[in-house]
């Protein structure tokens, strides 16, 4: 049975097909997203409150590496069919993540009661970078025309990552206690917070089905197989690390999502050139949707079979 957010997602899914006059004012989806992203900053670091941040070391390199590899490997596949520039702005996309895929991924698994590791937000917020610098480097090489200065304000001081570091400073200072009284707002709200983002990715993805048809079956299988490549790899590290089932579940759905907030964003001033249909229409309009209503549940699978 579908989760009730996902329910959402649905529901503005087949609202933005059928050209439905529904739509949420941007400045709600630009509040949903800053609360969703605090709020996962905010739990991931009470988590890391308790615990030592050393051995984290390990796993922070194992996480960059893992975004360098799915880059390179999501860039040679689209090369097959695309021009050099578009795969690598493709690619970055395939090899960054996405935060609304482990907002329904921690909802899922809470759901059930799963626990997973805190530093998974530190994950999702360290494995946006690496794709971006690969896949600027694939685009454009090195030269002395690259505005780096300007490049990594946006990658590093981006409003994803901002708030998720932020959220994780809060709460690792604040700790148990001290988040305690936010409980009500943070905690409790999420989840209907989430429903209403989703809703409004339903209207998007909508949007985006529609350009997806005009580039054709390759990216569409692209777009299907590229989370499921991302997951194996994802799968391979989070048994590296030792993690719990929750946690080898969602690092494997982390590696199989796909950013539509912080690498386009960016690309836009890396590779102007680029075209972000070619993107957006295969993350929004197919491996997105995926994720969400199969992909998890095939991924916590999956890391049930090794983990048991």
């Amino acid at each position: 049975m579908l989760d009730v957010v996902v329910l959402f997602f649905l529901f503005g899914l087949l609202a933005g097909l059928v050209r439905s006059e529904l739509k949420l004012p941007p400045a709600l989806y630009d509040t949903l997203s800053l609360f969703l992203l605090l709020a996962i900053g905010l739990k991931g670091g009470v988590g890391l409150a308790q615990q030592s941040l050393l051995p984290l070391l390990p796993q922070l390199a194992l996480v960059i590496l893992l975004g360098v590899v799915q880059t390179l490997l999501g860039f040679a596949v689209l090369r097959l069919k695309m021009n050099r520039v578009d795969a690598a702005a493709t690619a970055a996309h395939y090899g960054s993540v996405s935060v609304a895929t482990f907002a329904v991924g921690v909802n899922w698994l809470t759901e059930r009661g799963i626990s997973f590791e805190s530093q998974l937000s530190i994950f999702l917020a360290v494995m946006e970078i690496p794709a971006i610098l690969v896949g600027i480097v694939l685009a454009r090489g090195i030269s002395r025309e690259t505005r780096w200065r300007m490049l990594a304000h946006e990658t590093f001081l981006g409003k994803g990552v901002t708030l998720l570091l932020g959220g994780m400073a809060i709460g690792y200072l604040a700790g148990p206690d001290g988040i305690a009284p936010l409980k009500p707002l943070f905690v409790d709200l999420f989840k209907g917070a989430l429903a209403l983002f989703l809703l409004e990715m339903g209207l998007i993805v909508a949007r985006q089905c529609q350009d997806l048809r005009r580039h054709g079956l390759f990216l569409l299988g692209f777009a299907l197989l590229m989370p499921l490549a991302s997951a194996g790899l994802g799968l391979a590290a989070g048994q590296l690390m030792g993690l719990s089932l929750g946690g080898l579940t969602l690092l494997t759905t982390l590696a199989a999502s796909a950013s539509y907030i912080a690498v386009p964003a960016t690309m836009r001033i890396a590779v102007p050139q680029a075209n972000p249909g070619l993107s957006l229409s295969a993350v929004l309009g197919v491996t997105f949707p995926f994720n969400i209503m199969l992909g998890i549940p095939l991924y916590h699978s999956w890391a049930r079979h090794f983990t048991e």
